[in-house]
Parts: C-alpha cells; structure tokens; sequence
C-alpha cells in the first residue's frame, strides 16, 4: 500500500511541474499549416507566413475555456497592442477543434489575436504533449524569430509570466534590429 501511495504522489508532482520544453533558443521552429480563427473567423494559418511579417509569439495552451487558459488568453489579449507595437505577432495554439476556436477567439481572446488548432504532429514537434493528457498541449510559449529560430521558450503551467515574459523579449529583440 506504501508503494502504491508514493506511485500516486509521484504522478501528481509530475503533472503540476513544469514541462521542460526540448525546443531551445537558437533551434529551428517546425513550420506548420492548419486552420485557425480570428474574431470567429476561421483562415488558414501557416508559421512561415507569420514569420515574414516579424517574430510570433506562439502559446500553446492545453484547453480553450479552462480556468489557466481563459486568464492566459485574456492576458495576451490585453497586450496584443504592446506586441504589435513591438511588430510581433501572437498565436494562441492548442489541440481544440476549430468550431471551439472560432468562440473561444470572440469571447476570450477578445477579437484581438489567431488561435490555432494543434494536430498531434505539432504538439509533439515542438516537445509540449502534456504529461497528465497526453492529448493536450502543455503551456509553453515560444518567441520565434522571422529567420525561424527560437528566440525565447517559457514553459510552465501557471499563465501569470507567459505574456509578461514573452513581451519582454519580443522587446529586447526588437531593440537589437532596430532599423
């Protein structure tokens, strides 16, 4: 009975830790193509189209309309102004369907950035399947560079620092290829 209660207590600390995103600044992002919605809208969406506009902040994000996700995607939302002045663009990812998207972009993302929908494929390449479900994504955010290499990863359950760090260093890039 011991064994079986320090097997649980394992489980449950390996499912409330960080995930250690295997994507590391200076590796190349996977390009990818999908469907994804703005404002309820649904448009295709492909990562190396986004890239020749600026650095994308791509979040992934397990569930759209949890407790974490919602917070997340109302944070990014009040900040998507700061990173369009900065000339980044932010893509909300996770494994939803595309009709949950399409309200999850109007309600809570507010109309103000993309969310995507994540195949399996592109969660696992960019090393973020959630330990716990593995049909989810965990929450990690990614800053890419437009030449496609990752410039900043944060990865961690808890959405408080994700846009504040993001921001940060969308930022810092900016400042170093001022023109």
């Amino acid at each position: 009975m011991k064994t079986l209660h320090i097997a649980v207590a394992a489980a449950s600390l390996l499912a409330i830790a960080p995930a250690q995103a295997a994507l590391k600044p200076g590796a190349k992002a996977p390009d990818f193509a999908t469907q994804a919605s703005l404002a309820g809208k649904p448009f295709d969406f492909r990562l190396s189209q986004a890239l020749k506009k600026g650095p994308v902040v791509l979040y992934f994000y397990p569930k759209a309309f949890t407790k974490g996700c919602t917070i997340e995607a109302n944070m990014f939302a009040e900040a998507t102004p700061d990173f369009a002045k900065a000339g980044a663009t932010v893509i909300g990812i996770s494994a939803d369907k595309i009709d949950v998207l399409n309200e999850f972009s109007r309600k809570e993302c507010r109309d103000k950035f993309a969310v995507a929908s994540a195949s399996p494929q592109v969660i696992k390449s960019y090393d973020v399947v959630f330990a716990a479900k593995p049909e989810f994504s965990d929450r990690t955010s990614y800053v890419i560079a437009p030449n496609g290499r990752i410039l900043y990863v944060h990865s961690e359950l808890n959405p408080a620092d994700h846009v504040k760090n993001t921001l940060a260093a969308v930022q810092a890039w900016k400042a170093k290829h001022k023109r």
